[in-house]
């Protein structure tokens, strides 16, 4: 599947592909686990977070601050870290420092004078909210998990978006993750531009992205044909 001659439209995943979500994790971890004394393993953390968080999200839907919330309980139980239950709204409460990456802000700028663009989370409207005083551009379109009552890779956020667009002609998705972004659009046959920020390497026999680079910067060259 190849990229749009004439591309139109750009979506861009959040968490992971404009905002450094792992940063912002690790440091809500590492201060309220250290009002307990209590040291983490960064690495550790962000490991436990991507498996319980897809765990919960494949159950029935709820809204991402209770899916954070119930992450952050479990996460603590498997590494012994002794944490109230009452006190897990620390996550959630962390989104609103949740930083963009250092070349976000001037790349979907770049990104907006040739294209019309949206994004396409798996968050509620609430912390999103929170997220876009960090971005400030206008977006063309919005699809979030509470919209579509879904989780990626489920494909309705996708399905929402190409009903929203008129179709998925000139449309082309960037995202970081493999399992919530590249997977479903390649099922979906929507041209993705994979963002490999934490320099992953694809399973044997995977399908590969209709594209990979390393930055935002090298996504707009690409696909403006720089």
């Amino acid at each position: 599947m190849a990229l749009p001659s004439n591309v139109t439209f750009v979506t861009f995943d959040v968490y992971g592909t404009l905002i450094d979500w792992e940063t912002g994790i690790a440091d809500a971890f590492e201060k309220e686990a250290s009002r307990d004394g209590f040291t983490i393993d960064r690495d550790e953390v962000i490991t436990l977070f991507l498996e319980i968080s897809r765990e919960i999200e494949s159950g029935s839907y709820e809204l991402y601050a209770e899916v954070l919330r119930r992450t952050a309980i479990e996460i603590a139980k498997r590494i012994g870290w002794d944490l109230e239950p009452s006190r897990s709204g620390f996550l959630p409460d962390s989104v609103q420092r949740w930083r963009p990456f250092k070349e976000t802000n001037a790349q979907l700028a770049k990104f907006k004078k040739s294209y019309e663009v949206g994004l396409i989370s798996n968050i509620d409207d609430k912390l999103l909210g929170q997220t876009r005083r960090h971005i400030p551009l206008d977006f063309d379109l919005v699809v979030t998990a509470q919209q579509v009552r879904s989780y990626k890779p489920d494909p309705a956020h996708f399905k929402e978006c190409a009903r929203r667009v008129g179709g998925k002609k000139g449309w082309v998705h960037v995202a970081s993750s493999l399992y919530h972004d590249v997977e479903p659009c390649l099922k979906e046959k929507i041209p993705v531009v994979w963002v490999n920020r934490r320099k992953e390497t694809l399973e044997p026999g995977a399908k590969k992205p209709t594209a990979e680079v390393k930055t935002l910067a090298e996504a707009l060259k690409l696909l403006s044909g720089g």
